[in-house]
């Protein structure tokens, strides 16, 4: 059957399809400009942050014999490594102090502070007055909230422990049950707190002994301890970031760093950061206040 159109009827027609296309031009317009714009990504459900020491970068990054699961890390999709990171003192309880509150707190050794509990602003306390959470999971620390020097059993150090010197009832402090042995890391990952900082021991973050068996020893507990994380965090909207409080003082103290997670942008980044950068990236991503020094990063 032939059908016959009048003039208005195709008149009509053919301003539909035209009207039709403009829109599906706009829309298409408009598709591809929200494309091209960079979205804000949802803040990580959860941030787990390794604190390794005392090598130097060109000893663990690009070194795939001596630390071969960490650079295999480093060259997923899922990652960026920053290959201008760089720690902010020697010894090492100076850096732990700069990353967990923007200052090193007058101290400059790696002996038992003075004026300990301190009452400044840090990363801990600023979570917890956001309706967030926070914990360090220490490795052969011997109980909750231990605050001694050392532990009787394995190389545990307190100078890797900046929390600790935060516990109390006072202003800014924490609460002692924020310092947790590696043991009570959570296998139900969604269970973790928002933040959390791992701390190996010092025969475990490469910080005891000397070239590739030490590097290597370091890389094989983060497999070991932390890979099944790293793997869930790829599909759970959650972030893995890798960094050293130091290095062994032979390159300027630049260390190795690698975020990973789903939101990361793949690749390398040469731009100069600290570990007051890192807090205050920390701090933005979940819109908290700015610790020490962190405010002018």
């Amino acid at each position: 059957m032939n059908i016959k159109f009048t003039s208005f009827a195709r008149y009509a027609i053919m301003l539909r399809l035209c009207t039709a296309f403009v829109l599906a031009g706009i829309f298409s317009m408009l598709s591809e400009r929200c494309n091209a714009q960079t979205l804000p990504n949802p803040a990580p459900d959860h941030i787990v942050i390794l604190i390794e020491e005392n090598q130097p970068n060109s000893w663990v990054m690009g070194q795939p014999s001596w630390a071969p699961y960490i650079n295999a890390l480093a060259a997923d999709t899922d990652a960026t490594m920053f290959t201008n990171m760089f720690a902010l003192a020697h010894p090492s309880q100076p850096n732990y102090l700069d990353f967990f509150a923007g200052s090193d707190q007058g101290i400059p050794d790696d002996n038992l502070p003075v004026g300990y509990p301190f009452t400044t602003e840090n990363l801990a306390r600023e979570l917890l007055d956001k309706g967030l959470s926070f914990a360090t999971y220490l490795q052969d620390l011997p109980s909750v909230g231990f605050d001694g020097v050392n532990s009787t059993v394995g190389s545990y150090a307190r100078k890797h422990n900046p929390l600790t010197n935060w516990v109390g009832t006072g202003s800014n402090q924490v609460p002692a049950t924020m310092n947790q042995p590696m043991t009570a890391f959570p296998t139900d990952f969604t269970q973790l707190p928002t933040v959390s900082y791992v701390v190996p021991n010092e025969d475990s973050d490469m910080h005891n002994g000397f070239g590739q068996p030490t590097v290597l020893a370091g890389d094989y507990w983060m497999h070991e301890h932390l890979d099944a994380y790293i793997q869930w965090a790829k599909y759970h909207n959650s972030l893995f970031i890798y960094t050293f409080d130091e290095d062994n003082g032979v390159e300027g103290n630049r260390v190795p760093t690698v975020f990973f997670g789903p939101m990361v942008k793949s690749g390398k980044d040469s731009i100069q950061f600290n570990l007051y950068n890192m807090l205050r990236t920390i701090e933005d991503i979940y819109n908290l206040r700015y610790a020490g020094n962190a405010a002018s990063s």
